[in-house]
């Protein structure tokens, strides 16, 4: 016991540097990192720090990466505003006693975009395409079924043809598990802390004479950017299970999340869990201090459902279809689908 709490207490060290600051709003770049890609946790409006599991803990809380039986491989697709679709992949593997594995990948499709210059503003005919992606390695360990840790590293890539923008960030996290029928469940994550990211390249120079007197020639000037920094985050949740008869299960979570370039969020969810073959949810976001021209997309009512069965009679391996969808203030809302494939 004394253990566990020290895993809560490393855990909770990093929260005293963190507070939601309005006045900081903006000052952060790569939002895509805050952009849920998993429609599970997007059905809970990811209020779920306490009790995610699998390859999509991976986005939320990387310590239930281990709370799986030995594989599973996930594949989502959201439908985001503006036309823009994101694809995610990721693989969670046990090792060892307790251990596991995960790699995890998250890339925009913005679309393609006409090529225009300061001598050909209406286009060149030429388009391309950004390219946003994050890659990450995790590892997750589960200690006597009660506490999880763990620790994502990855890249965070921004890009066109001839300018990019690259980061390292690290995602750490903790899940406490408790009660009678192990039904409460507390868990903290802390999110997106890593370099701060700048725009270098060959697009960012530009010819201009030579200022001496003596010789008439171009020289190559490169303009510097200014460097930004990630969206750091900090969520702290937890949830409660009743047990309804041996198969069925009610499921009450809540979060806060502390963001240090934008408001706090606070929100909770409800999750009614059929067998092993359904799974209901609703969930709700609130952004504190909030008003209309400065509120975050993607505030208010969100849900979803989950169906899951055995690839034949009596088989311990599983596949699953998720639908999530998140209310969103401006546009038509935001769409999550997923398969899960557990083995």
């Amino acid at each position: 016991m004394k253990k566990i709490y020290q895993y809560l207490l490393l855990a909770l060290m990093p929260a005293t540097a963190f507070a939601g600051n309005p006045d900081r709003q903006g000052e952060a770049g790569a939002n895509q990192l805050l952009i849920n890609p998993w429609a599970r946790c997007a059905g809970f409006h990811e209020m779920n720090t306490s009790n995610t599991f699998g390859a999509e803990a991976m986005y939320l809380n990387v310590a239930g990466l281990s709370r799986i039986s030995k594989t599973q491989i996930q594949l989502g697709h959201t439908r985001y505003i503006a036309d823009i679709n994101i694809n995610a992949f990721g693989l969670a593997q046990k090792i060892g006693n307790g251990g596991a594995f995960g790699v995890s990948l998250m890339a925009m499709d913005l679309g393609d975009f006409d090529y225009t210059t300061e001598d050909v503003p209406e286009g060149s005919g030429t388009v391309f395409s950004p390219s946003f992606f994050n890659l990450g390695l995790s590892y997750s360990h589960l200690f006597s079924n009660k506490v999880s840790v763990g620790v994502t590293a990855k890249v965070v890539n921004e890009s066109i043809s001839n300018v990019a923008a690259r980061a390292f960030a690290l995602d750490a996290g903790v899940q406490y598990v408790t009660g009678e029928n192990d039904n409460f469940k507390f868990g903290i994550s802390l999110r997106n802390v890593g370099s701060k990211m700048r725009y270098t390249g060959e697009g960012l120079s530009k010819p201009l004479p030579n200022p001496g007197p003596t010789w008439i020639y171009d020289n190559t000037y490169y303009e510097r950017s200014a460097a930004y920094e990630l969206p750091s985050q900090l969520n702290i949740g937890a949830s409660y299970d009743w047990l309804l008869g041996k198969t069925n299960k009610l499921t009450l979570v809540g979060n806060f999340t502390s963001n240090a370039f934008s408001r706090d969020q606070i929100g909770g969810g409800l999750e009614l869990a059929v067998r092993k073959m359904f799974a209901f949810r609703i969930g709700y976001k609130h952004e504190l201090d909030q008003n209309e021209i400065q509120a975050s997309l993607d505030n208010g009512i969100s849900g979803g459902f989950s169906f899951s069965v055995p690839v034949k009679k009596d088989s311990e391996t599983r596949i699953a279809l998720d639908y999530g969808y998140r209310q969103t203030n401006v546009f038509n809302g935001i769409h999550n689908l997923g398969i899960r494939l557990d083995l």
